[in-house]
């Protein structure tokens, strides 16, 4: 029987891709929590935990919060490399310990579970954009 065939799928859409799943799961995430009993009477109070009341400044933190990683899937494609390598890197951290965070203040098993998964995903945003191959210059690739 012929193997599969294989391909090598470029740094570049590793990293959307890896950044599209982390979004997936930050909105199925948010999602379900919707159904702790007390969240929504909450939310219609005008409070947002751990933030306090809901305000301009904390509905526009939260929104660029999550603008963030959601642009991460047009910039890792778009970007130069050298740009996109770096940016995935910081980024990558920073939502990474964002999620370590939320993963160690949340009650709820299911949030730890996508924090987890969350922390994965970023995680391998970091190392993939840290490991991310060179071309060959000059005389070693035959130019």
């Amino acid at each position: 029987m012929p193997a599969l065939e294989d391909i090598k799928v470029p740094v570049k859409i590793k990293l959307a891709a890896l950044w599209a799943s982390t979004m997936f799961c930050y909105v199925y995430g948010d999602y379900f929590e919707l159904y702790i009993p007390g969240k929504l009477q909450t939310m219609l109070q005008g409070h947002m935990e751990p933030l306090g009341a809901v305000t301009q400044t904390v509905l526009l933190g939260t929104s660029v919060l999550m603008i963030i990683p959601s642009i991460m899937i047009f910039l890792s494609l778009a970007l130069k490399p050298v740009v996109s390598r770096w940016l995935n890197i910081v980024v990558g951290l920073l939502f990474t310990v964002l999620m370590l965070l939320i993963a160690v203040s949340s009650g709820w098993a299911f949030y730890v579970l996508f924090a987890v998964v969350e922390v994965v995903l970023t995680s391998l945003v970091v190392w993939y954009a840290w490991r991310w191959p060179r071309q060959a210059t000059g005389a070693a690739s035959g130019i």
